[in-house]
C-alpha cells in the first residue's frame, strides 16, 4: 500500500478520538487502562516484529537514541525503528548495489538526515502528523498529509534509494553531494 503511513496515522487518531468519547460518556476512566495495554502492545509488537519483516530485510530496532552510520558501510534494504532519535546516515562512501533499495524509518518523533552520492537516484515518501522536510534543495512543511519528492535521475538511476519514513513529528533532510541544505 503507497499510503499505508497515512493510513497507520489515521487510525490512531480515531482510536484516540474513539477512547476520548467513551471517557465522557461513560466516565470511564481510560487512562488507567490505555498505559498498561499499550505497554502490552509495544512488547508484543518488538517481539513479533522481526519475523514480519520480508526476507533479506535488515532490521534496526532502538526505543531512545541515535542510528548514525557513515565511513563504508553496506547499503541493503532496511527497516529502522526507533521511538524517539534520529537516523543519520552517511550513504557518500557506502557501497550501494545496482537496482532499487528500499530503506523504512518508523518512529514517533524523530530527525531523518541522509546524505547520497549524486549519481544514485531518490525517492522520498513521508508520512507524518507533522512534518518538516528539506529534501534535495526543496522545503516543504505538512500536517496530516503525505509528501512526496523525487530526484530528476530517479527513474534512470542504475542505484536507486526508496525513502519512505512514518511518524508522528518528523524532520526530514535529503541531500547530494554538492547540494546545499
Amino acid at each position: 500500500m503507497h499510503n499505508r503511513g497515512q493510513l497507520v496515522i489515521g487510525v490512531f487518531i480515531i482510536l484516540i478520538g474513539l477512547l476520548f468519547l467513551l471517557q465522557a460518556a461513560f466516565g470511564i476512566s481510560i487512562g488507567r487502562f490505555c498505559w498498561p495495554i499499550g505497554l502490552i502492545l509495544l512488547g508484543v509488537f518488538l517481539v513479533l516484529r522481526p519475523s514480519m519483516v520480508p526476507e533479506g530485510t535488515r532490521m534496526t530496532q532502538k526505543l531512545f537514541g541515535d542510528v548514525h552510520r557513515k565511513g563504508s558501510w553496506q547499503v541493503s534494504d532496511e527497516e529502522i525503528w526507533v521511538l524517539i532519535g534520529d537516523v543519520d546516515l552517511d550513504m557518500t562512501q557506502a557501497e550501494f548495489p545496482a537496482g532499487e533499495t528500499t530503506l523504512r524509518i518508523y518512529s514517533l518523533i524523530g530527525d531523518v538526515d541522509l546524505t547520497l552520492p549524486a549519481d544514485v537516484g531518490v525517492s522520498v515518501t513521508s508520512t507524518a502528523f507533522i512534518t518538516d522536510a528539506r529534501v534535495l534543495g526543496e522545503k516543504r512543511e505538512s500536517f496530516a498529509t503525505t509528501i512526496q519528492v523525487a530526484s530528476p535521475n530517479q527513474e534512470e538511476a542504475e542505484r536507486r534509494l526508496r525513502l519512505e519514513t512514518t511518524s508522528f513529528i518528523s524532520d526530514v533532510k535529503v541531500n547530494q553531494v554538492g547540494q546545499s541544505e
